[in-house]
C-alpha cells in the first residue's frame, strides 16, 4: 500500500511538471544559437553587474510636515572676522519678543589678523568653489548629507606662517540659543547696553574713522553642528567700500531631521539673501553701519532620510532581468531564423527554371524533371 501511494504521488508530481524536459535527440544546435546565447549570457553579466552598483547604492528621502515645537530654543553656531579690533565692535541679537540676549555668555571675541595665510586662502578658494557648484547643482546636498561626520571638517585651518604682524580684527566665535522666532543677530559699533526701550550700544566713544566691517564668514549655522555640512554663507567674504556701510542677510530658516545610516540628528537648513548699502543720511538711506542678519523660521519640518533597495526587490528585478533577456534574445533568434529561411527558399526557387517534358500522349509537363542516380549513366 505505502508502495502505491508513492507511485501514485510521484505520478501526480510528474503531471504537475510546468518545466517538461526534451530528449537530447531533439535537441538540434547552431552557430547562430550560439553566437545568440553568448550575446544573451554576456548582456545578463553587464546587467547583473549594474543591477548590484544600484543595491549598493542609497539615496535620501525628502518627507514635510508642520513643525509643531515651539517651546525649545534655537542654537546659532557663528565663526565671524570683522576688519575691527575687538573693543571697537558689539554682537548680540533682538528677537520679535524684544528679548535680547547678551554675547558674553556664549560668543569669544578673539583678536586676529584679517589677511588669510596661503593654507587658509586656498582653504577658502575651495570653500567659494564648492558653494558655487552647489548653487548649480542642488544633487550635491544629497552627498553632503552622506558624507557627514566622514569627510574632512570644514573649519577655518590655523595659521601656518606665525606672522608678526599685530590683530588687526576680531574673530567672533562660539554659538548662542535664542528662542524660536524671527530676530536679528547683528554686530555693530560699541557694546550692547541692556535699555528699557530695547537695546543700545556704546558707539559713541568709537573714532568713525576707524569704522571698518569688512568681514569674513567662516560658519554660519542654526541647531545642532555636523562636521561635514556646508552651509550657505560658509567662506563668504565681504569688502567695506565706505567707512559707514550696511551688510544685510535675509534669512528663512527650515527645521531639517537628518537620518543616514550614520548619523541622526536634528539641524537646520536655510537659505539666503545679501544687501548691502552705504548709510548716508543726506541722501535719505537710513541706518546703523553694520553687519546685520535677520532670520525668520519656517513653519514646515522637512525630514531627510536615507533610503536603500530591498534585498528581495533586488532579487525580484535580477530574476525579470535573466528572464526577460532569455525570452527577449529567444524570439528575436527565432523571427530572425525564420526570416531568413523564407528568404534563402524564394532565392532558390527562383534559381531553378521550368523545363518542358514531352508526354506519349502529345502533352508536354513543365515539371522538373526528378534526377536520379540511373539518370547518369
Amino acid at each position: 500500500m505505502r508502495r502505491l501511494n508513492r507511485k501514485k504521488t510521484l505520478n501526480l508530481m510528474k503531471e504537475l511538471d510546468a518545466f517538461p524536459k526534451v530528449p537530447e535527440s531533439y535537441v538540434e544546435t547552431s552557430a547562430s544559437g550560439g553566437t545568440v546565447s553568448l550575446i544573451a549570457f554576456t548582456t545578463i553579466a553587464f546587467l547583473t553587474i549594474m543591477e548590484f552598483t544600484v543595491y549598493r547604492d542609497t539615496w535620501m528621502k525628502y518627507e514635510y510636515e508642520v513643525d509643531k515645537d515651539f517651546t525649545s530654543k534655537l542654537r546659532i553656531n557663528i565663526d565671524i572676522t570683522v576688519a575691527m579690533r575687538c573693543q571697537y565692535v558689539g554682537a548680540d541679537v533682538l528677537d520679535l519678543a524684544e528679548t535680547m540676549v547678551a554675547s558674553a555668555d556664549g560668543l569669544i571675541y578673539e583678536p586676529v589678523v584679517f589677511d588669510l595665510s596661503p593654507q587658509q586662502k586656498e582653504w577658502q578658494r575651495m570653500l567659494q568653489l564648492i558653494q558655487s557648484r552647489l548653487q548649480e547643482e542642488h544633487s550635491l546636498q544629497d552627498v553632503i548629507f552622506k558624507s557627514a561626520f566622514k569627510s574632512a571638517s570644514t573649519a577655518l585651518p590655523p595659521r601656518e606662517d606665525n606672522s608678526l604682524q599685530s590683530p588687526d580684527a576680531c574673530r567672533i566665535h562660539g554659538h548662542l540659543y535664542v528662542n524660536k522666532v524671527a530676530g536679528n543677530f547683528h554686530i555693530t559699533v560699541g557694546k550692547a547696553i541692556p535699555h528699557p526701550r530695547g537695546h543700545a550700544h556704546l558707539a559713541a566713544l568709537v573714532s568713525h574713522e576707524s569704522y571698518n566691517f569688512s568681514h569674513r564668514i567662516d560658519h554660519l549655522s542654526f541647531g545642532e553642528l555636523i562636521p561635514g555640512i556646508i552651509n550657505p554663507l560658509d567662506g563668504t567674504e565681504k569688502i567695506a567700500s565706505d567707512h559707514n556701510q550696511m551688510f544685510q542677510y535675509f534669512i528663512t530658516i527650515v527645521p531639517t531631521k537628518l537620518h543616514t545610516y550614520k548619523i541622526s540628528a536634528e539641524t537646520h537648513q536655510f537659505s539666503v539673501t545679501e544687501r548691502e548699502r552705504v548709510i548716508n543720511h543726506a541722501a535719505g538711506s537710513h541706518g546703523v553701519s553694520g553687519i546685520f542678519m535677520k532670520y525668520d523660521i519656517s513653519s514646515l519640518m522637512v525630514t531627510v532620510t536615507e533610503e536603500h533597495m530591498p534585498f528581495w526587490q533586488f532579487l525580484v528585478r535580477l530574476c525579470g532581468i535573466i528572464g526577460g533577456i532569455f525570452s527577449t534574445t529567444g524570439i528575436l533568434h527565432g523571427f530572425g531564423r525564420f526570416v531568413a529561411e523564407v528568404i534563402f527558399c524564394r532565392f532558390r526557387l527562383r534559381s531553378y527554371r521550368s523545363v518542358s517534358v514531352p508526354l506519349p500522349d502529345g502533352h508536354t509537363s513543365n515539371h522538373l524533371p526528378l534526377i536520379t542516380d540511373n539518370s547518369t549513366h
